[in-house]
């Protein structure tokens, strides 16, 4: 088989023809139904019910839609081979301005019904549906019209998700984009009353709003050259370069196809938290914690992981993308792991954690392994919305207190082993323990491939270092929290009523006050006892305060997410030498590719590559690619091969693949091993441990890390400060200059009617004097003229 051939292929296994059959009409109903809820919900409020009401529609019909996603799985799906479907809702937008090609813009609410949409939306109305359970318990404080209010834009942010995942065409996934923005605005400000919540709602909608613009600007661009939004047809229009990109020829492909992808990648930054763009993510824990499983699990955050998947061959047209992505997600990986390392809120160290797994699935795409970035979004859906969870069931129960340095020996109170368990589980998943857990395998894809090609082993570096750093600052919360000592203080939602209760005047309230967000980093343990010998023991006021440990509902919640995260492993691990089920999904989508070698040769030499190694997958509604020598096509004997898709670098002497699996293992446990040496053995307190008598010897580090390295100070002075003092100018040039003038324009007639108006006064007299006047002057005309 020709080379042009094997890759158009190999690319495109699912790439859909100019007309996909239609898809079954009631896969319209997995969107439509969070949408209902969300009307349903809009009509609690409005009959002002005061009920967990809302909570059961909500979960009702986003537990309908998740079965409905699985009868399409099952249907159509089920071995990641089915054909793709396009199911039309209504038509949308159709404009035609003439009748050549390019001359008109059809972009219908319809839905492009393939394993990686329904990969995506499997996980999504799955962990949408037990959150949304668990919120029923956890907002029950808020029951009434806020109760209402949340689930109302809780059912519209996953409506708007599902437009994102199914849209047929650029343009509905920006509609669902956009939609989950405002949702996320309205989630993540719903304590509307808190300042820092609402600047929180607003920084997230304005820091997506710069990667929007990107993704607005590539959508155009895709559209001018390919003269369609539609995924079908740009895929198809698509295929002449990728057959010279095989063939080594990239002066044939235009300088506005390698644009595109770098447009939407920006706008993937954005969405999905990499720098420079992740500052607004971290913040959103001003939301409810059930906002933040949302948005930091398997939803908002992947949008950006999905884009780069859907459009997958654009990005390997480009010379520039997929290095720049592999590079901005290893970085931001490493930048995010230092920072979390350093926090004491607990839900704060979550979310850097959850910046720092969204680099770890970019660096997967940049690395050729689509699999492995899917592998772990997937993997990471269920293990970080357990562990947000787990930290909301410990906010909820001890009055909103986040600080580790004031809980410890959480697990050993009675009622909280439900909770103990699941954070261990999710610990030890994003600690990637070795064989047991789900992160282990999907981590491992990306590592193994990334050292398997030479030209991406410094971004498996990076990752490794950034392995080792995240297996000891997630264990560091948990040995804090749930293990050592029994000692707790509760949070700021007790603490302002205890203070009224006892009469503390305000001076004392603000000493002794329990900031969870901002708190001080911590001192040296001899220091701070010289300095404050009684600073963290419990006020007489906290002592009579005993936590609330969770209901059935948060503990129903964390136990499914708990075996569903053991369960993963199956999914994306394959026991045998076919590809496991992750893989097969993956493979018979868009974001399907195997053609590593060529993809390479093509890009460093700009020559015609030599045979491509392959995997013999099928392609949907095709025969699989024949394994022959003169196709120059291989297939892969063992499933380390089938994920390095033909690259045979070596570790250390050793196959990749296999190497990682036990390096990376072992860089996870020396991570817990130090997290339990420093955190855990022999602590007495809560708030000290070993790890504060080290924070002198490392100088200006710590600080810098607990200041979150002062980006966001930096992006005051560089960036806001300027832009606002430009828009006080732009204001005084617009009121003094722009004003002014069209002032004083409007002034002159009145200033000359002003003059004016005296002389018609209406009295006799006056005009008398007026005429004389008018004949005095004229007899001196006349007479200085006759001289």
């Amino acid at each position: 088989m020709h080379a042009t051939e094997t890759l158009f292929q190999t690319l495109a296994t699912a790439a859909p023809q100019a007309s996909p059959p239609q898809g079954p009409g009631w896969a319209m109903l997995i969107p439509a139904l969070p949408l209902i809820g969300c009307v349903l919900a809009g009509l609690c409020a409005a009959f002002k019910v005061k009920s967990k009401f809302p909570a059961w529609l909500s979960v009702g019909c986003l537990a309908t839609s998740f079965a409905l996603t699985l009868n399409l799985y099952l249907q159509h799906f089920s071995g990641g081979n089915g054909p793709v479907l396009i199911t039309t809702a209504f038509e949308w937008i159709n404009l035609q301005w003439g009748p050549a090609e390019g001359q008109q813009l059809v972009a219908n609410f319809g839905f492009y019904l393939d394993s990686l949409t329904v990969l995506w939306m499997l996980f999504v109305t799955g962990l949408a549906t037990l959150i949304a359970l668990y919120a029923s318990e956890y907002m029950s404080h808020d029951v009434g019209a806020g109760y209402c209010r949340f689930f109302a834009a809780f059912n519209l942010f996953v409506f708007s998700m599902a437009c994102l995942v199914m849209a047929d065409n650029l343009l509905l996934l920006y509609l669902g984009w956009e939609g989950v923005g405002l949702c996320s605005y309205l989630l993540i400000g719903y304590f509307y009353k808190k300042p820092s919540a609402v600047a929180a709602a607003k920084k997230a909608f304005i820091v997506n709003r710069i990667g929007d613009l990107f993704l607005a600007l590539g959508i155009f661009l895709t559209f001018v050259h390919f003269g369609s939004v539609e995924y079908a047809v740009i895929f198809e229009k698509a295929a002449p370069y990728i057959a010279s990109l095989q063939a080594g020829n990239l002066d044939q492909i235009p300088a506005v196809v390698q644009l595109i992808p770098l447009l939407l990648m920006v706008g993937a930054f954005g969405k999905s938290a990499q720098l420079p763009l992740y500052v607004w993510l971290p913040d959103a824990m001003e939301g409810p914690t059930p906002v933040s499983a949302l948005i930091h699990a398997a939803t908002m955050v992947t949008a950006g992981v999905f884009l780069i998947a859907r459009t997958y061959p654009l990005f390997l047209l480009s010379d520039h993308a997929l290095p720049i992505v592999g590079w901005v997600g290893a970085l931001t990986a490493l930048f995010a792991a230092t920072i979390g390392m350093a926090q004491f809120d607990i839900k704060r160290i979550m979310a850097y954690s959850t910046v720092s797994q969204l680099g770890y699935m970019f660096a997967g795409l940049a690395v050729l392994t689509p699999s492995g970035g899917a592998a772990h979004v997937f993997t990471h859906a269920f293990f970080k919305a357990m562990l947000f969870l787990s930290c909301g069931a410990v906010m909820h129960g001890f009055a909103g207190q986040l600080d580790l340095r004031k809980l410890s020996g959480v697990g050993k109170l009675p009622g909280w082993k439900v909770v103990n368990i699941a954070m261990l589980v999710g610990c030890l998943n994003l600690a990637g323990f070795p064989l047991i857990t789900a992160g282990y395998w999907s981590k491992d894809l990306i590592l193994g491939e990334a050292f398997a090609n030479p030209h991406t082993a410094a971004i498996g570096w990076i990752l490794l270092l950034t392995a080792g750093l995240t297996a000891y600052y997630t264990f560091r919360v948990y040995f804090r929290v749930f293990m050592g000592p029994v000692s707790f203080e509760p949070g700021d939602e007790n603490h302002d009523a205890a203070h009224a209760a006892h009469g503390h005047d305000a001076a004392h309230a603000a000493a002794h006050s329990h900031t969870t967000h901002d708190a001080s980093p911590p001192l040296a343990e001899a220091q701070v006892e010289a300095e404050h010998p009684h600073a963290h023991t419990p006020h007489p006021a906290h002592q009579d305060f005993h936590p609330h440990a969770p209901g059935w509902a948060i503990n129903t919640v964390l136990a499914t997410l708990a075996i569903a995260s053991f369960a993963a492993i199956f999914a994306v691990h394959s026991f045998g030498s076919s590809p496991s089920w992750l893989e097969s999904m993956v493979g018979g989508s868009s974001a399907h590719y195997t053609g590593v070698a060529a993809y390479q040769a093509a890009h460093e030499s700009h020559a015609t590559p030599a045979a491509t190694p392959s995997t013999a997958d099928a392609t949907p509604g095709n025969d699989p690619v024949p394994t022959t020598p003169e196709s120059g096509l291989t297939t892969p004997d063992t499933h380390a091969d089938a994920h390095a898709h033909g690259n045979h670098q070596l570790f250390f002497g050793f196959d990749a693949h296999k190497a990682l699996m036990v390096v990376s293992g072992v860089v996870g446990a020396i991570g817990i091993f130090f997290a339990w040496l420093l955190h855990l053995r022999g602590r007495t307190t809560a708030a000290y441990s070993d790890a504060d008598k080290l924070i002198p010897a490392l100088g200006p580090i710590p600080k810098l890390a607990q200041h979150k390295w002062y980006i966001d100070e930096i992006y005051d002075a560089l960036i806001r400060r300027p832009l606002r003092g430009l828009a006080h100018a732009f204001h005084l040039i617009d009121q003094f200059l722009v004003d002014g003038l069209v002032n004083i324009f409007g002034a002159l007639p009145r200033w000359v009617g002003a003059t004016v108006r005296p002389s018609q006064s209406g009295e006799m007299h006056g005009y008398a004097l007026g005429m004389a006047g008018g004949i005095a002057v004229l007899l001196v005309i006349v007479l200085l003229a006759s001289n």
